[in-house]
């Protein structure tokens, strides 16, 4: 090996293992090892429109890098021929983190993630993943590079070896360093304002938003991984949830597609966490996602209906609804209250939230 070889590996490999202030160490699947090869493959997969039925729509249509690889300013995204599903894409930064992925965990890694995308009428509308593989294995270019990183023939190459690059290129894609890591794990008493250091007193305190959007002793998450009825959706719906529900279950025993019924029809969708674990408990719930980048990564909730960090600020304080007057679901998860917080602090908790944007990741000066 070259001594220009060995240093491109050598740095390579410090960049796999860097994570940055206020992050744990990113954690690796034993059968999934990341390397520069395979992160470069799964980052051109990623970025390709012709794993669509029209050849227009690739993941990062949706998971746009200029848009902190969320949709930002769309409610729900766009797939093919414009079709609009119904959730609100979540961004994949920090994503490597989560336990389980989708708004209501229905893929439990990255990996399993990765493929359902593809074969979604509403999203990139391909009949199954045979067309990947045939791009795949007549790219002279593809052949190479699946044979670099997995040591394998053209037709050898198979969906699982897909999955697993994109995964490795999901991984790279952290963000911390934030104002809030600089003042809170980095000891930097100037880093965030102090309206934002009140926000941050709101968030641990009369906010108790610190209960789900969790921090650690040596690295913040913001999220507990769980999920959790807070009003959004089911609100408009509760009365019809008992024959709603009870057709869904009929209809997931003769085999219908969950993955297809959660972003094709708006009813189906609001089931939220039930859909999946038929647990009544989970009626309209959906996970915690991370605060941070929230300032850059709206609209807001799993179908995107609240369009500003205020909005989202206030139906918290209303106790679990959009408008003071509006009725307040059965399943609401029991944390769920009104939090009487004032405008100062509604202000406050919004300087706070923003503080949460890493540098690469700021948009119009909403740097704390």
């Amino acid at each position: 090996m070259s001594r220009l070889l060995l240093l491109c590996f050598c740095l390579a490999a410090v960049q796999l293992q860097a994570q940055p202030l206020g992050l744990p160490a990113v954690p690796i699947p034993a059968n999934n090892p990341m390397s520069a090869d395979k992160i470069e493959l799964g980052e051109r997969l990623f970025n390709d429109v012709r794993f669509s039925s029209t050849a227009q729509i690739s993941c990062s249509t949706c998971h746009d890098a200029e848009k902190a690889f969320a949709d930002y300013p769309l409610s729900v995204s766009l797939g093919i021929r414009d079709l609009a599903g119904t959730r609100n894409a979540p961004t994949v930064v920090n994503a490597a983190y989560n336990k389980t992925q989708f708004w209501d965990g229905r893929s439990p890694d990255l990996e399993d993630q990765s493929q359902h995308p593809f074969v979604n009428p509403v999203e990139m509308g391909l009949p199954n993943h045979q067309p990947i593989l045939l791009v795949i294995r007549n790219d002279p270019d593809y052949r190479q590079a699946f044979d670099r990183v997995f040591h394998i023939e053209a037709g050898a190459i198979t969906m699982e070896h897909v999955k697993m690059a994109i995964a490795a290129f999901e991984r790279t894609l952290v963000s911390g360093d934030s104002p809030f890591d600089r003042f809170y794990f980095g000891g930097d008493d100037t880093a965030m304002s102090d309206a934002a250091k009140r926000g941050f007193d709101v968030f641990l305190k009369d906010g108790r938003c610190v209960s789900c959007h969790t921090i650690e002793q040596d690295h913040a998450l913001f999220t507990d991984h769980r999920f959790h009825n807070i009003g959004i959706g089911i609100n408009d719906m509760a009365g019809r949830v008992p024959e709603l529900s009870s057709a869904f279950m009929l209809a997931k025993q003769r085999g219908t597609d969950v993955d297809v019924a959660v972003l094709t029809d708006e009813d189906t969708s609001h089931l939220g966490r039930f859909a999946i674990s038929d647990d009544v408990a989970d009626m309209g719930a959906f996970k915690t996602p991370t605060l941070r980048n929230v300032d850059v990564t709206g609209p807001y909730m799993h179908d995107g209906s609240l369009e500003t960090l205020r909005e989202v600020i206030e139906h918290y304080n209303n106790g679990g609804v959009t408008h003071p007057d509006d009725a307040v679901n059965p399943y609401l998860s029991g944390g769920i209250r009104p939090l009487n917080l004032t405008e100062k602090q509604m202000n406050d908790l919004e300087a706070f939230m923003k503080a949460l944007t890493s540098p690469q990741y700021v948009r119009g000066g909403n740097q704390e």
